[in-house]
């Protein structure tokens, strides 16, 4: 069993007791200050000491160890993603937020407020009237239908059969694209990360379904997290994300999948920003 295949059997093994993990946690960082002069390359930005800890706690229950310095691949960082995906509470709050903010100051950030019941409201998309939230005219989406927040509660939390329940999903064709309507899952896959107010464990079914994804490559440590590569199943361009570890989101994109089910892409890179809130929509 590889380190890889270490960190995959985390997600489904029970959780060690609090004792240990505390143990383990203090163990790794007593080790990883002692280190940090000469080895300041394995804490990168976007892997913070917890999610690190979290990783190591796995290793040493399976007698598994992983060199310090050992390069992140795009897999492994989908792995870690899935276990704090897994750990991190839902939060809670009266509206999903998101934010988009494109690195081009003349366009204006994207905003939107989700209630539970469905009702949206936007600021900033094309066609709104500009500095004022105002009722959505679509509705939150995945595969070109919509989507509730109890349709994303049911979804599957096993990401075999997470991705066989997306190929499964009807949607409209003209609201899907060509690898969509042939089934492929890894757009949809990516709107669950990115805007959608996933829950917890579906969250993390998802980000192992992309580990498994063919073609995913690392491109190192970035600001906001880890940068994956990963190949456009339309034939455009290479979809590259940010990603933190630690946190389980998405913090910027090339190719943004929003919740709504449309697509925006740049050269540059979009910030996206999600979380539960309960300021209103201003």
């Amino acid at each position: 069993m590889d380190d890889l295949d270490t960190l995959a059997t985390l997600l489904t093994k029970p959780e060690p007791s609090t004792e240990a993990i505390t143990r383990s946690r203090n163990r790794l960082q007593d080790r990883m200050r002692g280190r940090a002069r000469r080895r300041i390359g394995w804490l990168m930005p976007g892997v913070g000491l917890a999610t690190a800890a979290a990783a190591v706690v796995a290793v040493i229950a399976t007698g598994v160890t992983t060199p310090a310095g050992a390069p992140v691949s795009g897999r492994e960082v989908l792995l870690m993603a899935a276990a704090s995906a897994e750990r991190t509470p839902q939060g809670s709050g009266t509206y999903w937020y998101v934010r988009s903010e494109w690195s081009n100051p003349e366009i204006p950030a994207m905003e939107s407020w989700t209630r539970r019941d469905g009702r949206r409201w936007t600021k900033g998309e094309p066609g709104d009237p500009p500095g004022v939230a105002v009722p959505a005219t679509l509705p939150l989406s995945l595969k070109g239908a919509e989507v509730s927040f109890e349709d994303l509660e049911g979804l599957p939390t096993d990401p075999e059969a997470l991705k066989a329940r997306i190929t499964e999903r009807k949607g409209r064709a003209d609201d899907m694209s060509r690898s969509e309507q042939r089934g492929d899952p890894l757009l949809p896959l990516l709107s669950l990360i990115s805007e959608l107010p996933t829950p917890s464990e579906v969250r993390s079914a998802a980000f192992r379904a992309l580990a498994t994804t063919p073609g995913v490559e690392s491109g190192g440590a970035v600001e906001g997290g880890q940068e994956l590569l990963i190949p456009d199943p339309d034939g455009g361009r290479e979809i590259k994300l940010v990603v933190d570890p630690e946190t389980a989101r998405v913090t910027r994109t090339n190719v943004l999948l929003s919740s709504d089910g449309s697509t925006a892409s740049t050269d540059e890179f979009i910030s996206v920003t999600t979380n539960w809130t309960d300021q209103p929509p201003r």
